[in-house]
């Protein structure tokens, strides 16, 4: 695993604004993690004794519900930082972390995230604003379950990936989720989710590839109600 002073994935979250003496610091007690597709990186509950930063790969964030499903809260993507909000909360993580392909993570110490907090002003701040744009979010969900309908809400989430996560070679998205990954995402059943894709087929707005998902026509899924 590479040098975190040299790394170009930490331009992509707050640890770019750290000092290259606080980044040789870091990557001199950091370890890295291999995670295979479908395995917990850590679990709603656990209490986490430092930071993640996504080298490769994608996660999903899960809420277990009171009816026992798993509610899809967030994708997060290589870049992106896991666990700091529980961190500074000195809390239990109250999501699920689950690898949606193989990944590379690095792991920081609590203690050297802290450290840095507590004397870089500029680190401290944007930690602050990320955390500030998870909530924006957040709400921007919430809103979106109570005033959409279930063809809008898989509607936006099928742009949402394809415009995060881009396409394969064949025209299909890059990212694999199950019928009830999605399910879990807009908040409804598997089979409203199946339901709503074979509706987007027969108005060729998509087309399936087995399991796979391919968008025909973006613009017409941007005008679903």
């Amino acid at each position: 695993m590479g040098r975190c002073e040299q790394c170009i994935i930490k331009e992509f979250n707050s640890l770019k604004t750290l000092t290259n003496d606080e980044l040789v610091r870091i990557s001199n007690c950091k370890t890295s993690r291999l995670v295979k597709k479908g395995e917990m990186i850590f679990e709603e509950g656990d209490m986490l004794k430092g930071i993640y930063c996504v080298r490769e790969g994608i996660c999903k964030l899960t809420k277990l519900s009171s009816n026992g499903k798993d509610q899809i809260i967030k994708l997060v993507v290589k870049g992106e930082l896991l666990g700091q909000r529980s961190l500074i909360s000195d809390e239990c993580v109250n999501l699920s972390a689950v690898a949606l392909n193989d990944m590379e993570l690095c792991f920081i110490p609590k203690h050297e995230i802290l450290n840095d907090l507590q004397k870089n002003t500029n680190f401290t701040i944007d930690i602050l604003k990320e955390m500030a744009h998870g909530l924006k979010e957040a709400d921007d969900v919430i809103v979106n379950m109570a005033q959409k309908s279930v063809r809008q809400r898989l509607a936006e989430t099928l742009i949402y990936i394809n415009d995060n996560f881009g396409a394969k070679s064949d025209g299909t998205l890059s990212v694999l989720l199950s019928r009830e990954d999605f399910a879990n995402i807009i908040g409804t059943a598997t089979e409203s989710t199946i339901r709503v894709l074979s509706q987007f087929k027969k108005e060729d707005l998509i087309t399936t590839i087995g399991k796979q998902i391919k968008i025909i026509d973006i613009e017409g899924l941007k005008r679903v109600e």
